[in-house]
């Protein structure tokens, strides 16, 4: 990615030959990727430096060029507002990703895979937001709540879309009030006919999900032990290929992988 370089001409004052000099201006550019958990954002982010502030968690690296910010407050639009205002405090942002786990709205889109997808639409306004140039083909809906197997087949239907998550259409809001390009790169996590607990039980009002309620709810019904085992997998690899979608759409060249030790899987 290119460094944004405005280029200005000034006249000198100071009794010099009038001539024009060149002055050169790098503004760096900072890329914002918005998730909703850490283990989202673990294959991107190994080694960068990690804070939290206010329930945002933040990892952030930089060069003289460019400035890398992730960051993650939990589950839903009004926690991906939080993260990304959370960003803003460090100075605006040039471009922004929505990145991190959705559900499979055909059943042609397998677990563990990463798509670019070609907009967002906001399940409760009816929104649509187109995401830049060089997206994919397939949309995504935001939804309110985790999609069960039901609510998978009727947003299939009434949308048209391949996939599903809780966050992406806030970020694409935020990005279209400030004019700056949006992109959503999606691993899916479980598959359209997945059989899951209701999720939603166990996701608080500020979208943290509670491990303390979920891990005894489990425990107790083995039933569900390999469909859960199944989707941790599923989660891992696609995390995994989160990672590897935004490297091949921003460092096309593998500079940023050699910089910062990430395997180069072209070869």
């Amino acid at each position: 990615m290119k460094p944004m370089c405005p280029i200005s001409f000034a006249r000198p004052s100071n009794g010099q030959r009038n001539t024009d000099v060149l002055r050169i201006e790098i503004q760096m550019t900072r890329v914002a990727f918005i998730a909703a958990f850490p283990n989202e954002l673990k294959p991107l982010v190994p080694g960068w430096p990690h804070s939290s502030r206010n329930n945002v968690h933040f990892w952030a690296q930089r060069d003289s060029e460019e400035e890398w910010i992730a960051a993650c407050a939990g589950a839903g639009q009004q926690a991906a507002t939080r993260a990304f205002t959370a960003i803003e405090e460090g100075g605006p942002v040039d471009l922004v990703f929505s990145v991190g786990w959705a559900g499979a709205l055909a059943p042609e889109l397998a677990p563990g895979t990463a798509h670019n997808v070609a907009g967002v639409i906001d399940v409760r306004t009816g929104e649509r937001f187109r995401c830049d140039a060089g997206a994919g083909e397939r949309w995504l809906v935001t939804s309110p709540k985790v999609a069960g197997a039901a609510e998978k087949q009727r947003l299939a239907a009434a949308y048209g879309a391949g996939l599903v998550d809780m966050e992406a259409a806030g970020v694409a809001r935020l990005a279209q009030m400030r004019g700056i390009p949006f992109y959503c790169v999606k691993g899916i996590s479980d598959g359209y006919t997945d059989q899951l607990p209701d999720f939603n039980r166990f996701i608080s009002a500020n979208g943290k999900f509670s491990l303390i309620r979920f891990i005894p709810f489990a425990l107790l019904r083995p039933w569900r032990w390999l469909a859960l085992a199944r989707m941790g997998e599923n989660s891992r690899v696609a995390a995994e290929a989160i990672k590897e979608a935004i490297l091949d759409f921003l460092d096309e060249r593998a500079y940023i992988r050699q910089r910062n030790g990430y395997p180069d899987r072209k070869r």
